[in-house]
């Protein structure tokens, strides 16, 4: 590969960055100013990883891919079997990276050249993917994308006046939701044909005010929970709560950032768990109101804990216990 050559790295990290789209892979190793594209197909990925094979040689070589719709997915799937240790970055992270360097301008090498910079730069943990997972979080993206379609109709429904369009429009409604519990259903059973994955559904869905569908979020889209700290989980779904403060204007403390469909799923699972299903969240919620905390606040804080709880029993390996809930 030629302007690729790189004396003397073999005993350091060599950082790659890889621009995805939906037909091309543009490929930059960090500190040179070559650059190769591919095809974003199987031909295309395999060229990839042989050619960042002779790269690596005998040394340590990471590689950085920014999501991109799902475009990403087999590339990063083909490297990691590769034997590539391989970061996925959001978007918003590799833009924020360009604008610290100073690049306002954006382009698919550009990016590329970002991306490795980024990647040289990471000093964070380095989690593999289960590649199992990838078949089953799109099957739970359409779950979730039949359920924003019931929610679009049911509020169409509402504007409605005219009892035979209100009719079909209820009709359609049925349908969506037949539709969407035998997607889950479908899911459930695809899910469960993996006995480790089965069994930690299995401990998620223990936990009082946490159902099926709930549980199947955790697993598929925080595939993280088990092995991480309190702090660290709650901060991964965006719910954990983050000082707002500089010289002498302290402004309240709120969450953001995240995996938003996460947070959303524990969120509405807190509402009639706090109210209802779980004593522990009933009396935490009952408490941050009696101390003055808003409806929304006490329920985020509900969610919250719902995901401590989640992360507790995943890490301890043994299901809820009412008797002796997570604090």
């Amino acid at each position: 590969m030629q302007g690729w050559a790189r004396e003397g790295a073999h005993s350091i990290t060599i950082a790659v960055g890889v621009d995805v789209s939906k037909r091309e892979l543009v490929v930059v190793v960090s500190g040179h100013a070559a650059l190769r594209r591919y095809t974003n197909d199987a031909a295309g990925r395999r060229r990839v990883c042989h050619d960042l094979a002779k790269v690596a040689g005998s040394g340590m070589l990471r590689i950085g891919l920014e999501a991109s719709g799902g475009y990403e997915r087999k590339a990063v799937s083909a490297l990691r079997k590769a034997g590539f240790e391989v970061i996925v970055f959001q978007p918003i992270q590799v833009r924020a990276y360009a604008q610290y360097l100073g690049k306002r301008a954006k382009t698919d090498p550009i990016d590329a050249h970002v991306i490795a910079l980024a990647t040289a730069a990471y000093n964070g943990v380095v989690r593999h993917s289960d590649d199992r997972l990838a078949p089953l979080a799109e099957h739970m993206t359409l779950v979730e994308q039949i359920e924003e379609d019931v929610v679009r109709l049911k509020t169409r429904r509402d504007g409605f006046t005219v009892t035979a369009l209100k009719a079909r429009l209820e009709a359609e409604i049925k349908r969506l939701t037949t539709r969407r519990n035998a997607e889950i259903r479908s899911l459930l059973k695809s899910l469960r044909q993996h006995h480790d994955l089965a069994h930690r559904l299995d401990l998620v869905a223990s936990i009082d005010g946490i159902g099926e569908r709930t549980a199947l979020t955790l697993i598929i889209r925080m595939p993280e929970l088990g092995t991480l700290s309190r702090e660290e989980a709650a901060s991964l779904a965006g719910l954990a709560p983050l000082d707002d403060q500089s010289g002498s204007i302290d402004r309240p403390r709120h969450i953001m950032g995240g995996r938003a469909k996460v947070r959303r799923s524990l969120y509405a699972a807190a509402l009639p768990a706090a109210f209802k299903w779980n004593k522990p969240l009933v009396d935490l919620y009952h408490r941050l109101i009696a101390r003055g905390a808003t409806h929304k606040k006490a329920l985020i804080a509900c969610a919250r804990k719902l995901l401590i709880f989640a992360n507790t029993v995943l890490t301890r390996g043994t299901p809820w216990i009412k008797s002796a809930a997570p604090s």
